[in-house]
C-alpha cells in the first residue's frame, strides 16, 4: 500500500484511548484540524522524547486548532501508564494488529514500526506529513511550522 500524502482522504479511524473510551475519528472532522502520528512503541527513549515534545507544545497546537492524537499497536494500559508517566495532555489510541498505521501506508523501518506524523485538515483530506524516525522530538516542531503558515 502505498503511504498517504497530501491530497488523500484519511480512513476510517475507530480505537479505544487509553481511557478505554472508543475515538471515532469522524467526530472531529469538520470541527479542527487533526495532528495524528504514529510511534513504534511506548516508553523507548525516541517515542517518549516525541511524545513529550508534542506535550511541551500541546498549547501551540491548540491554538492553531488543531487536536493531537498518538497511535501505535500498544494497549489501552500501556498507553494509559505512558500518558500518566509523562503527563501527556492528549489521546493516545490502540491499533491492535497496527491496521489503521497499514492504512495510512506507514513504511517500517528496520524491525520497528514506522513514525510518521499527519496533519488532516477539516475536510477529511490529509494536507501535510513528515516522517523522520530517529528525530521522533521534531514532529511536533515540523508540523506546528505547517500550521502557523
Amino acid at each position: 500500500m502505498k503511504t498517504l500524502k497530501a491530497g488523500d482522504k484519511l480512513p476510517e479511524i475507530s480505537l479505544q484511548d487509553q481511557n478505554g473510551n472508543v475515538f471515532n475519528i469522524r467526530d472531529y472532522l469538520g470541527n479542527k484540524k487533526l495532528v495524528v502520528y504514529f510511534y513504534p512503541k511506548d516508553q523507548s527513549d525516541v517515542c517518549t522524547k516525541e511524545a513529550c515534545a508534542f506535550r511541551d507544545s500541546f498549547e501551540a497546537f491548540t491554538d492553531s486548532g488543531a487536536i493531537v492524537v498518538g497511535i501505535n499497536s500498544g494497549t489501552v494500559a500501556s498507553h494509559r501508564k505512558f500518558a500518566q508517566k509523562n503527563n501527556l495532555p492528549f489521546l493516545l489510541l490502540s491499533d491492535p494488529g497496527n491496521k489503521i498505521l497499514k492504512s495510512f501506508g506507514i513504511k517500517p523501518w528496520l524491525f520497528l514500526t514506522g513514525r510518521e506524523t499527519f496533519v488532516i485538515g477539516t475536510d477529511g483530506k490529509i494536507e501535510f506529513s513528515y516522517r523522520a524516525f530517529l528525530n521522533g522530538d521534531a514532529h511536533p516542531e515540523k508540523v506546528l511550522e505547517f500550521l502557523q503558515k
